[in-house]
């Protein structure tokens, strides 16, 4: 069989039912998909396996056959199929004779030049692309413009030993900050008052008594119902 020429950017979509394959754009990735080849030789080795693990014995050997058979002549009817796909494709595809890629005609080829758009641009997109770029790149310009002539850093202290810091959140540990987060109907401790609904308190680790717990949990309850939640 003659070499096949054509584009190296393709996705074999083929099972043992067939043959199938996905050709790809070398610029943009857009592909096109051929028609699915039914391969006869896996149909025919699929229905005497299938009867083989139903009558067992000759009928399974057969199957094994035809699988040994699909195997031994898989490579040249794969071969033969992805020539045909190939011709296939080719009507979907324009070859660019400067930088040799295969592309879709609908997005990166320059039909007016007979080149691909990365080899010749297509005018009319170049331009409406740099306009928006000069234009953005304008207005950053101008606003770093603006930044210089405003006064940010009068009051700030450049001393050599004075470093500014960012401003700190208080140190709660996480137990306490969700104790005692709004939606948390608890009790407070009766060492340190932190509220709380946990078996031990969160901040001194005090344990609340088991009368203590249950009224907590009962406090929850009548809040669900009070807000509809229940």
């Amino acid at each position: 069989m003659a070499l096949i020429r054509f584009t190296a950017n393709f996705d074999d979509l083929s099972t043992d039912k067939g043959f199938q394959f996905r050709f790809r754009c070398d610029k943009c990735g857009n592909g096109y998909q051929s028609r699915f080849q039914t391969y006869t030789v896996g149909l025919i080795s699929d229905v005497l396996r299938s009867a083989g693990h139903i009558l067992g014995g000759s009928w399974y050997n057969a199957g094994n056959g035809a699988y040994e058979i699909q195997r031994a002549i898989g490579g040249k009817a794969h071969d033969d199929a992805f020539a045909e796909a190939v011709e296939e494709a080719k009507q979907h595809f324009h070859q660019c004779t400067r930088c040799g890629k295969w592309v879709c005609p609908d997005v990166c080829w320059n039909a007016a030049a007979t080149l691909c758009e990365g080899c010749a641009p297509n005018y009319d997109e170049e331009f409406a692309a740099s306009h928006a770029q000069a234009k953005s790149d304008a207005s950053r310009g101008q606003l770093h413009q603006r930044a210089q002539q405003t006064d940010y850093a009068s009051g700030a202290d450049l001393s050599a030993d004075h470093v500014h810091q960012a401003p700190a959140r208080p140190a709660i540990s996480p137990m306490t900050d969700a104790a005692n987060a709004p939606s948390i109907v608890g009790l407070p401790c009766t060492t340190c008052g932190t509220i709380s609904n946990s078996k031990f308190c969160p901040e001194c680790g005090h344990f609340y008594p088991r009368n203590r717990r249950l009224a907590a949990a009962e406090a929850r309850i009548e809040a669900l119902f009070t807000t509809g939640l229940m």
